[in-house]
């Protein structure tokens, strides 16, 4: 009995100190992305190019002390109210110490204003472009991975113009991505490169019918359309219908329109004269081992804010290390692990990244997409290209300055 009770009673004693080593906690992030709406065919690209930078941190030492990065996945559906709703979940229910995303600028606009800000959690978007985000009273806590639509617009006019396009037409989804891009191209198109529209329209999501705007667009004479949309929703739409009637005979679209459902659904064949501009990564080693990890993960790659999506959660998690694990130091911390000083690191170079903080040296990291080195409205620079329509999918025709 006496023996018995000993070992009883060394087993408490074993328990109690067992109890009294705080367990490792988990250190958890946002991804909220469009899963649903109009950008869901490009959504999982994204959301697997983020997770990959998650595992990356996980195998080679997580957060901290050995803290476990958790990705908590959310659906904005590519609206401000699911957007909100979504990272209201996030912040309130989960206790993420940061958000990637979302996707699109409306939801990022009203997640930020209704929710991060006011809570004081970094957000960095991978794909919200709206020229809106920029000026937000965000306390210096929302960033991004992709440039403005300020910039798109314009490079996809000049572009434009030097291949010819003199005389256009302007169909605009009529929310904060579609108003900014539009305003962005039509600025640069006719205020400075004296190009003319002779259309340019706001059109509402998820109509089934868009001829009768399609046929107002024709009237002025130029035969080609540009479609400020999105090509999983009713840019689509729109872009099938003018084909059907023959409305136009050149088509281009932005970012949102470079999208794998309007090849599956209208065919290679019907598009020879669609091109769509997107981000892309500039040419760079950072690249090329970011297109190795993500090819091995079964990953596309050349996916639409794949680089971005990656960057934006390497980012956050270089942050948060530089921050030891708590939100409160991530805005300042997000502005100093890439600022053009310090030792580089690369995509997936994580344990080289975590012992150079650990060490107090400053790292500069280089992104997939680029170097980020993010302005004081959290903006950074970027590259893009414009792409036409192959026998295998997108193909690059030239980058855009």
């Amino acid at each position: 009995m006496k023996t018995r009770f000993l070992a009883l009673a060394g087993g408490l004693m074993a328990a109690t100190a067992l109890a009294s080593v705080p367990a490792k906690a988990d250190v958890k992030i946002g991804l909220i992305g469009g899963v649903s709406g109009p950008i869901a065919a490009m959504a999982p690209a994204m959301i697997d190019a983020s997770q990959l930078a998650v595992q990356q941190v996980n195998e080679q030492g997580g957060i901290g002390d050995g803290e476990k990065l958790v990705a908590v996945v959310g659906d904005s559906a590519c609206n401000p109210q699911n957007g909100t709703d979504a990272a209201t979940k996030a912040v309130n229910i989960e206790g993420v110490a940061g958000i990637v995303g979302p996707h699109c600028s409306g939801a990022v606009l009203a997640a930020a204003g209704s929710v991060t800000i006011p809570a004081g959690i970094v957000m960095i978007t991978p794909s919200g472009t709206s020229p809106e985000i920029t000026s937000l009273e965000d306390k210096g806590t929302v960033f991004r991975t992709v440039p403005s639509d300020d910039y798109q617009g314009r490079a996809l006019a000049r572009t434009m113009k030097d291949m010819g396009y003199e005389k256009v037409a302007v169909a605009y989804l009529n929310n904060d991505y579609g108003t900014g891009l539009a305003n962005a191209f039509k600025a640069e198109f006719v205020d400075e490169l004296k190009g003319e529209i002779t259309q340019f329209a706001a059109h509402e999501d998820a109509k089934a019918s868009y001829r009768s705007n399609l046929a107002e667009l024709a009237k002025g004479g130029a035969d080609t359309l540009v479609i400020f949309d999105y090509g999983d929703g009713s840019g689509l739409t729109m872009l099938r219908q003018a084909l059907e009637n023959g409305f136009f005979e050149k088509f281009v679209g932005g970012d949102g329109m470079k999208s794998e459902a309007i090849i599956s659904e209208l065919g290679a064949e019907n598009l020879g004269s669609f091109v769509s501009s997107s981000p892309v990564g500039a040419k760079s080693k950072s690249l090329d081992v970011f297109n190795e990890a993500f090819k091995g993960i079964g990953g596309d790659p050349d996916a639409i804010f794949a680089t971005t999506s990656y960057d934006a959660a390497f980012l956050m998690a270089l942050a948060l290390e530089k921050a030891g694990g708590k939100k409160e130091g991530v805005a300042a911390a997000m502005l100093e692990v890439s600022n053009g000083e310090g030792e580089p690191i690369l995509p997936g170079e994580w344990k080289k990244a975590k012992e150079l903080i650990a060490a107090g040296s400053a790292i500069d990291y280089k992104g997939a997409a680029g170097d980020h080195n993010f302005d004081a409205n959290g903006d950074v620079p970027g590259t893009y290209a414009l792409w036409e329509v192959g026998s295998d999918g997108f193909e690059l025709v030239t980058e855009m300055k």
